[in-house]
This record gives C-alpha cells, structure tokens and sequence, in this order.
C-alpha cells in the first residue's frame, strides 16, 4: 500500500494545489492526508479505488482545517500566491495566471467539480461519489465551470 500512495503523490499534490493555492499548504495537506491514511490503513479495503479513498480523505481534511482556521483570528498580512510558469514559454505566466484567477472564480463546488474530472482523471461517478452528490449534478457542475471558464478566458 506504501508503494501505491508514493505511487499517487503527483496527483494528491496537484489537486492540494488547487484547493489550497499555497505550496506549503498544500505540502501540509498531502502530508497530513498520507499520515492519516497510513493511520487508517485498516478501514481500506483492497480491491476498492485507492486514488479515490485518498482524495476523500484529502478534501475531508481541507474541509475540517478549513472550518478550524475560521474560528482563528485572521493575519494582517495578505500574500498572492505567484503561479509557476514555464520556463519555455514567455506566454505561459500570464496564461496561467489568467487561469488561475478564473478558476478562483468559480464557486468551490464547480472548481472541485472541475479539478477533479479535467485534472484529477477521475470520472463522473468516481468525482460524484468523492462530492457526496449525484452523478447529474457533478456533471452540471462541471458543465456550468467550463462555460464560465471559458467566458473569463475569451
């Protein structure tokens, strides 16, 4: 099972990204999904989808530090995160900062909807079961996000 969750760190990685737009977050939110699913390695049972039960138990936890972090008395300072570029194309920061700031304005559920089905590779039912909603609406979710998308980005 080591073997397999080392196996899935890019992807756990790139969805942290998008849920918490800092890399050191999302670095604390990786490593904290892989120590409670070590934890918990028990309650998997085999045969099922690994990706799957460590995304639930990813966005699980975004959600509950998320909820904590409200109760917290903000900081002063307000830092935008800088998206990474590449280094080949002169374009491609803006175009990913475009990106980016359009994707931050989508509503949480249509940017998860979104994440999961266009970056994360999972299906319409693996992403609806991870949202705890319906097939129909993961799949309007993700319709109405890309129209939007691509209206910000025209």
């Amino acid at each position: 099972m080591k073997d397999d969750i080392v196996a899935l760190l890019p992807d756990l990685r790139a969805f942290a990204r998008f849920m918490c737009r800092e890399r050191e977050a999302a670095d604390d939110l990786v490593q904290n999904t892989v120590l409670s699913a070590l934890d918990k390695q028990i309650q998997f049972e085999a045969g099922t989808n690994l990706k799957g039960w460590l995304f639930t138990i990813m966005r699980n936890r975004f959600y509950s530090d998320l909820r904590a972090q409200r109760r917290r008395p903000t900081t002063l300072e307000d830092v935008e995160t800088v998206p990474v570029a590449a280094v080949d194309n002169p374009d491609a920061a803006l175009q990913l900062k475009e990106l980016s700031a359009a994707l931050w304005k989508l509503s949480p559920q249509s940017r998860e909807a979104l994440i999961l089905v266009g970056a994360g590779g999972f299906s319409y039912e693996e992403a609806a079961q991870l949202c705890d909603c319906s097939v129909g609406t993961l799949k309007a979710r993700v319709s109405r996000a890309r129209k939007l998308l691509s209206e910000q980005l025209r």
